[in-house]
């Protein structure tokens, strides 16, 4: 029988469990958790000498990283949204984010910077990409929203080189073990408001 066949179903009730799980935190869990990221990442020895950092808007009850980058602004470091490549369907472009930046919707819902080209930096050029994820585990694998955006991208740079991903996640999001398929790109750091997991 084909793995990827068996797999899916089990993926996908771990999707729906987690979602769940993260959509049922009250807003003071969720700001708790906020302020409690940016405890985590004060000394975080990454985000010290990092200059340019993508990150993601919240978006279905993930954590939300707002506090933290109001915190990167203020450090002057340069911040840049993911948004839904114009040309290259399922993939991803980064966008400077400033407090002023225009915004849209993009087909999911989901908040993204207008499309500027003088305001876009190349993947290989940001220091970190901190991604939103569904479900993870302890050895570092993630789960997405099954787009595979994160995972194209970060796949150019699995060798090592080129930007440091962290994943961003509720505690609630652990789980024991995932089930993994082979464009599951694991993170070598995921940051909880408790934790952090390194690989």
């Amino acid at each position: 029988m084909n793995l990827v066949a068996t797999q899916a179903p089990l993926r996908q009730q771990i999707r729906q469990q987690v979602r769940l799980r993260r959509q049922q935190l009250s807003t003071a869990q969720q700001q708790q958790a906020s302020q409690q990221l940016v405890k985590q990442l004060n000394d975080h020895p990454k985000l010290q000498q990092a200059t340019k950092i993508a990150i993601y808007l919240t978006n279905d009850g993930e954590l939300d990283p707002m506090l933290l980058i109001e915190t990167l602004w203020r450090q002057g470091k340069e911040v840049y949204l993911p948004r839904l490549h114009p040309f290259s369907a399922g993939n991803l472009i980064f966008i400077r984010y400033q407090a002023n930046s225009p915004m849209i919707n993009n087909k999911y819902g989901i908040k993204e910077p207008k499309l500027d080209v003088t305001a876009v930096c190349p993947a290989a050029l940001l220091d970190i990409i901190f991604t939103p994820l569904v479900a993870f585990d302890n050895q570092g694998n993630r789960m997405g929203m099954g787009g595979g955006y994160y995972d194209r991208t970060l796949a150019a740079f699995a060798a090592g080189q080129g930007p440091c991903a962290i994943g961003l996640a509720h505690d609630c999001q652990r789980i024991d073990e995932l089930p993994i398929e082979a464009w599951d790109i694991p993170l070598p750091q995921i940051i909880t408001p408790s934790q952090i997991f390194s690989r």
